[in-house]
């Protein structure tokens, strides 16, 4: 005979040569020949020395024993004391009860959606973001969401989870804020012929989502395209000069032309326009000439209408003369006046005017 003493706490198991016998609780208990204890804590989980099975027939050991079967495609959390412990998964798991109060919370992990209430910091949990699927919808972002390739439902912005299992969930986003497309660098010919670059922007918004993800591929290219096509046909219907004085219609033309295609692909076209002209190398050269020749055309014409109105004033000029002796004498005054600022000294003797004499003088000096 031999005794045992089992402290608050804790709990022994006595076997006599292998076989199982009794749970001994706290207290002085005395061993049998060949019988010991296995003493356990009442604090940590179970770990069964001989088959469970036979264990459990002893009902008052059942009853000690928590006892958590977890299925495949399940997920059990164990709450001690109100606090988050552990993860169990499938297999089968045992707490022993009385000191710790333990709760236990099941997920299905067959299921698409997260549906059992958890706090969502344990969601950063790496034991159990493992078993998650993560997605991020932006606030001003719109998402399809596909299951098994199956449209379910539209999505609009918040962060959405969902069980990882061998179901096929994806989400396709779209971005809902007003966008810019650059067609840039486009080399185009216009009606005669002239070989020009545009750069060509278009300000639009998607307004329907299923018909731009589900209905059609890669809308944006779609859209880029329709535009190419529309202003390559518009710019070829204009020559050069016509263009350029009428960028504003063109623009205006492809806008209204593509609304419809752009309806389609389930976007909606707010603005558009020319934002660049450019000539290439030779054009660009010869439309400096042709500047330059304009601008020479324009000055000859200013020349010209200088001189004519120069002609007519020296006319108005000789008429008031000859009629007004007065104005006559005058001008001979501002003659002399203006000879005196070149000269040194004239001498002028003999008859007749001033005017005259001095006619005569720069004629007889050629």
């Amino acid at each position: 005979m031999k005794h045992v003493r089992i402290n608050a706490g804790k709990v022994g198991l006595v076997f006599k040569k292998g076989d199982y016998l009794k749970v001994i609780t706290q207290g002085k208990h005395w061993l049998g020949f060949n019988e010991h204890a296995i003493v356990y804590s009442l604090e940590n989980s179970f770990t069964a020395p001989i088959a469970l099975e036979i264990l459990l027939k002893d009902e008052t050991l059942a009853a000690m024993l928590d006892v958590i079967k977890v299925n495949d495609n399940q997920l059990v959390l164990v709450y001690e004391k109100g606090n988050f412990k552990t993860i169990l998964s499938a297999g089968r798991h045992i707490y022993w009860k009385g000191l710790i109060k333990r709760e236990y919370t099941r997920l299905d992990l067959s299921k698409i959606y997260i549906t059992e209430k958890l706090d969502k910091a344990l969601f950063s949990n790496y034991e159990l973001s493992k078993y998650i699927r993560t997605f991020e919808v932006a606030a001003y972002e719109k998402a399809v969401l596909l299951v098994d390739d199956v449209h379910t439902k539209t999505l609009t912005g918040g962060v959405y989870r969902f069980w990882r299992n061998d179901t096929s969930i994806k989400i396709a986003k779209v971005d809902l804020r007003q966008l810019q497309m650059e067609i840039a660098g486009q080399e185009l010919l216009t009606k005669d012929k002239a070989a020009i670059r545009i750069n060509f922007y278009t300000q639009y918004k998607v307004t329907d989502i299923e018909k731009a993800l589900l209905e059609n591929k890669d809308y944006e290219k779609q859209l880029y395209i329709a535009m190419q096509l529309v202003l390559r046909a518009y710019i070829g219907s204009y020559t050069l000069d016509e263009l350029l004085e009428r960028k504003d219609n063109i623009a205006t033309a492809v806008f209204e032309d593509v609304k419809t295609t752009a309806k389609k692909l389930g976007v909606s076209i707010l603005n558009c326009g020319i934002r660049d002209v450019i000539l290439t190398g030779d054009m660009k050269e010869i439309m400096n000439q042709v500047l330059v020749a304009q601008k020479q055309a324009q000055a000859n014409i200013i020349t010209r209408r200088e001189e004519t109105a120069s002609t007519r004033s020296l006319l108005n000029t000789a008429k008031l003369m000859e009629e007004n002796e007065m104005l006559y004498k005058l001008k001979e005054m501002e003659y002399v006046e203006k000879i005196a600022d070149k000269i040194g000294e004239i001498t002028v003797s003999g008859n007749g005017g001033i005017v005259t004499q001095l006619k005569e003088i720069f004629s007889g000096n050629k």
